[in-house]
């Protein structure tokens, strides 16, 4: 009797520590999902010289669609950059986008399939659900400091490159 008790509270031990390791490695794997984003950096070739951007990359249509939505505090050489657009594919075409739930104000900046700046609309209004429009198709877009652009002298026509551009 003695042996099966103990071989039942071993067993009841190893069943606990597989639960507990199996729990663990679901909350580890749900973490494991909310990975850093990728930086990448930016160079925008302008009349004053290059500018580079060390920014953030929203590749999937949820990283695009959430873009820099709540964010405060954006390194003075940060933001982010919409690679490829729309992230869905399909080619480039005319972009849309607003300042619904994004504090702080930008300059969006978009690029066409040859890497030159299409448009800039400059200082965007936080929190506005304006569309904001390319005007024209472009495959990228990328998301600065509200200002900065005007700051550096960038302005359409400018060349933008980054790493692993098409």
């Amino acid at each position: 009797m003695i042996v099966v008790r103990g071989f039942g509270a071993a067993l009841a031990a190893v069943a606990l520590l597989v639960s507990a390791t199996a729990c663990k490695g679901d909350a580890g794997a749900s973490t494991g999902t909310e990975q850093a984003a990728t930086r990448i950096a930016v160079t925008v070739q302008s009349a004053s010289g290059p500018h580079v951007f060390n920014v953030e990359v929203a590749r999937t249509a949820a990283e695009q669609e959430r873009g820099l939505m709540y964010r405060t505090g954006i390194p003075a050489d940060g933001g982010m950059i919409f690679t490829p657009y729309p992230a869905e594919g399909g080619g480039p075409r005319e972009a849309s986008f607003w300042m619904k739930n994004t504090p702080s104000p930008l300059d969006i900046i978009f690029i066409r399939p040859d890497g030159t700046i299409a448009a800039i609309a400059e200082n965007t209004i936080p929190f506005s659900e304006d569309p904001v429009k390319s005007g024209e198709a472009v495959s990228a877009v990328l998301e600065i400091n509200g200002g900065k652009a005007s700051e550096l002298g960038i302005s359409p026509g400018d060349k933008v490159t980054w790493p692993g551009q098409r």
